[in-house]
């Protein structure tokens, strides 16, 4: 008799721990070490990705002179208040952020519907065209935004609308992006539901609301965060339909503190960071929403 079987047989104890230890712990841990190579990686990308996100709090917390002395500040400052005041003055910092706020809250909504309704029709009914019709929708995603702003314009301007807040939000409405995601989210639904709500006396809208829509719920979370965010960062088309200070968007105001010759670094950080605030909130609050909409999306049809 071994030592090791007569300690196990004289400590019951210790031979049940020996027996309940589990199988797979070396292969697990052998996997671990194979992976963490992997981990480190991914550790030192996301602290490179966070990077500029933290100068953009410090500087926004120095005055200009101080980003460019020597040596570089990486600290926060106590120029904060400082700054926010000349920020408020310089572009009226509080009235463009309710400017981006109403015109992208509009905007999403009245998307979001365009979307979700083109999308059930171009899922659920059956009609000659269909096909080619989706096909037209997909193409617009090619086209590059510098080749319609021209004709675009003219036809704001034709219409009265220049410096008008409608010439933002409705020339883009009818998002193909977002048809074309809430399309992939309808297909797979039973049409056997719909045939018996129809039975049952359920007008199309009652249909869809009450029994179609909530199904959907991942997606349309996904394409009004996506909506938001987008047109909370538009520039180019606000940049060219605005012309009244107190009309500007954000990004369009902080465009106008990059001078010829001298740029407030400090108070465009500032800006930056306070602009980016309520993305990361909308972000931070729906991102399972948004994960799980755009994965949905993808498997489907």
């Amino acid at each position: 008799m071994t030592a090791t079987s007569a300690l196990t047989s004289v400590n019951p104890e210790a031979r049940g721990a020996r027996e309940s230890r589990p199988t797979g712990f070396r292969p697990a841990l052998a996997r671990g070490i194979l992976r963490l190579p992997v981990y480190l990686l991914l550790a030192v990308a996301s602290v490179f990705s966070v990077l500029p996100f933290l100068w953009m709090v410090i500087a926004s917390t120095h005055s200009t002179p101080e980003l460019f002395g020597t040596p570089l500040p990486v600290l926060p400052g106590d120029q904060l208040w400082e700054n926010l005041a000349r920020l408020q003055e310089s572009v009226n910092f509080s009235q463009v952020m309710l400017n981006s706020l109403g015109i992208a809250v509009v905007y999403t909504v009245f998307s979001a519907v365009v979307s979700v309704m083109a999308g059930y029709g171009l899922a659920t009914y059956r009609f000659r065209g269909r096909g080619v019709l989706l096909g037209v929708v997909l193409v617009t995603m090619m086209i590059p935004m510098q080749v319609l702003l021209v004709p675009l314009f003219q036809m704001m301007a034709s219409a009265g609308w220049i410096d008008s807040y409608q010439a933002v939000i409705l020339p883009f409405l009818a998002n193909a992006f977002g048809i074309f995601l809430m399309r992939q989210s309808f297909l797979d639904f039973p049409a056997t539901l719909i045939e018996a709500a129809r039975i049952d006396g359920a007008g199309e809208l009652r249909t869809f609301y009450r029994i179609v829509l909530p199904v959907a719920r991942p997606q349309l979370a996904a394409l009004v965060i996506y909506t938001f965010i987008s047109q909370w960062n538009a520039f180019i088309w606000p940049l060219l339909m605005l012309n009244t200070e107190d009309r500007y968007t954000v990004p369009v105001a902080l465009n106008t503190m990059i001078g010829m010759s001298r740029v407030d670094y400090s108070g465009l950080m500032l800006g930056s960071l306070l602009a980016t605030l309520p993305l990361m909130l909308l972000f931070l609050v729906f991102q399972k929403q948004f994960v799980s909409g755009l994965m949905g999306g993808a498997v489907k049809g």
